[in-house]
C-alpha cells in the first residue's frame, strides 16, 4: 500500500495538478495583496480627506468660545469609538468626546465618560491650533481592519475550496494514470518474461499519451511475435525437411557397416560418422520436440501429475548410472503431503531427467547430487542441485538459450538444448526456473 501511495504521490500528473495549484495560489495570493494594498490605501485617503473636510468646517467657527461649542455639541452625538472631537481651550479646559493622555507607556485616548476607559483600537488623526487651543480630529481604523478581515475570508472562501478541489482533481487524474501505467507495466513484464502474446489491450477512455503508448507496445509485441514465429517455423521446416535425408545416410552407413571388405580403418570412420550423425538426429528431434511443445499442443493432455512419485521413479532409473560413474545421487523427498502439479507427466519426467543429465555429465565424479521437493510460499518448488564446479552468475542466463554450451563443455557428450528444453517445459507449465549459487556448485529450482 505504501509502494503504491508513494508512487501515486510521485506520478507526473498529481506533480502537475501540485505545480498549477502551487501556481494559482501564488497568484491568488500576488492579485489579493495587491487588491488590499490599493484597496487600504483609498480607504486610508478617504479618511484623510474627510478629517481635512471636518477641520475645515470647524475652522469656519468665529472664536475660541464658539468652536468649544461647536465641537461640544458635535461630540454629544459622536461615538469615540468611530470618531474623536477634542479642543483644549487656551483657558486650559478640554471640551470633546476624549481626550489624549500620556503615562510612561505612551500616549493614549482616553474617554471623558464615567472611570474614563481607555479607548482599543488604531486612529487616523489631524491637529489644529485654532484660536489660541488645540483641536483633534480623531477617526478610527476599524474600517481598514475590517477591510482586512474581509480580504481573509476572501482568501479563505474562495482559495482553500479552489485548491482543495484542484488536489482532489490531480489525485484523481493520478490514480487514472497509475491504473493505466500498472498495465503497460505488466504489459511489458509479461513480455519481457516471453510471453509475446501478452497485449495492452483497449485503451477506451485512456489518457491520448498513454493510450498511444499502448498501441505502439501491441504494435511492437505484434511485430516480435511474428519474427519469432517465424524463426520457430523457418527450424522446424529446416528440421523437418533435413530429418529425411538424415535417416537416408544413416541407413547407407549401416549397410557400409555391413559390408565384409571393410578394412579396420574404414570400419572405425563408419562408426565415428554413425555416432556423429546419432548426435545430429538427436539435436533435431529436439528441436522438434521443442517447437511442439512451444506450440502449447500438449497442454491437451495435462492431468494431475504427482511429483513425489516422479521423482522417486527418476531416482531410481539414475541411480545405477550414477553410481558407476562415481557420483552420489540422493533424494529428498517429504513423506507426507499434497505434491501434485497440473501437467504432461512425459514432458515432466523429461524435464527431470534432463536436469539429473545435465548433473551428471558436467560435474566430475564425487559430486554429490540432491533431487528435492518442497513448499516455498505455498508453492511446490522442484530442485536439482549439485556441488560441482556450477556456472558462472554471468553465463547463467546463456545456457538457457538453444545450442549454447559452456568452454569447459564443449568437450563432454551433449547438445545444448538440455536446459532449454526444461525452461520450454516449465514456460508450459507456467513455472519459473532459476538458476542459482548452490555453494559450491549450481542449483535449478522450477517452482509451480
Amino acid at each position: 500500500m505504501s509502494e503504491r501511495l508513494t508512487s501515486l504521490i510521485r506520478s507526473m500528473p498529481l506533480r502537475l495538478a501540485l505545480g498549477l495549484v502551487v501556481l494559482f495560489a501564488a497568484v491568488s495570493l500576488i492579485s489579493l495583496a495587491a487588491s488590499y494594498v490599493i484597496t487600504q490605501r483609498s480607504f486610508e485617503q478617504a479618511i484623510r480627506e474627510n478629517l481635512t473636510q471636518d477641520m475645515a468646517g470647524f475652522r469656519a467657527a468665529p472664536s475660541a468660545r464658539a468652536l468649544a461649542a461647536l465641537v461640544e455639541a458635535e461630540a454629544r452625538e459622536t461615538d469615540p469609538e468611530r470618531m474623536i472631537l477634542s479642543y483644549l481651550a487656551p483657558t486650559r479646559r478640554h471640551y470633546g468626546n476624549a481626550m489624549i493622555a500620556r503615562d510612561d507607556e505612551g500616549y493614549h485616548v482616553v474617554s471623558v465618560a464615567q472611570d474614563s476607559p481607555r479607548l482599543q483600537g488604531r486612529y487616523l488623526a489631524l491637529t489644529a491650533t485654532l484660536h489660541g487651543g488645540q483641536l483633534t480630529i480623531a477617526r478610527s481604523w476599524s474600517e481598514i481592519e475590517a477591510l482586512r478581515r474581509v480580504f481573509a475570508n476572501i482568501l479563505v472562501l474562495s482559495l482553500l475550496p479552489t485548491v482543495l478541489i484542484a488536489l482532489w482533481g490531480g489525485l484523481y487524474l493520478a490514480r487514472s494514470s497509475a491504473r493505466q501505467v500498472r498495465v503497460i507495466g505488466r504489459t511489458l513484464d509479461r513480455l519481457t518474461s516471453g510471453d509475446l502474446e501478452a497485449r495492452v489491450g483497449p485503451t477506451r477512455g485512456w489518457s491520448a499519451d498513454l493510450a498511444q503508448i499502448g498501441g505502439k507496445i501491441d504494435e511492437m509485441a505484434e511485430a516480435q511475435e511474428s519474427s519469432v514465429e517465424t524463426l520457430r517455423q523457418v527450424s522446424s521446416d529446416i528440421a523437418h525437411d533435413l530429418k529425411t535425408p538424415i535417416q537416408r545416410v544413416a541407413v547407407h552407413l549401416e549397410d557400409l557397416a555391413g559390408r565384409g571388405d571393410l578394412g579396420p580403418d574404414s570400419r572405425a570412420l563408419v562408426e565415428r560418422a554413425s555416432g556423429e550423425l546419432e548426435g545430429i538426429v538427436s539435436v533435431f528431434h529436439a528441436l522438434l520436440q521443442i517447437a511442439q511443445i512451444e506450440s502449447g499442443s500438449p497442454r491437451a493432455r495435462f492431468r494431475p501429475v504427482d511429483l513425489a512419485e516422479l521423482c522417486r521413479t527418476f531416482f531410481e532409473i539414475f541411480e545405477p548410472a550414477a553410481t558407476e560413474s562415481g557420483h552420489r545421487l540422493s533424494l529428498d523427498v517429504p513423506a507426507e503431503g499434497d505434491w501434485q502439479v497440473t501437467g504432461d507427466r512425459t514432458l515432466l519426467g523429461q524435464m527431470l531427467a534432463n536436469l539429473i543429465e545435465n548433473a551428471l555429465r558436467h560435474t566430475p565424479p564425487g559430486t554429490a547430487i540432491e533431487i528435492g521437493l518442497a513448499r516455498a510460499g505455498g508453492r511446490i518448488c522442484l530442485a536439482v542441485a549439485d556441488d560441482g564446479p556450477g556456472v558462472p552468475e554471468a553465463e547463467r542466463a546463456l545456457v538457457l538459450r538453444r545450442l549454447y554450451r559452456l568452454d569447459r563443455s564443449r568437450t563432454t557428450p551433449g547438445s545444448g538444448l538440455g536446459l532449454n528444453m526444461v525452461q520450454v517445459i516449465a514456460t508450459l507449465h507456467d513455472a519459473e526456473l532459476a538458476l542459482s549459487d548452490n555453494g559450491p556448485g549450481l542449483r535449478v529450482a522450477i517452482t509451480f
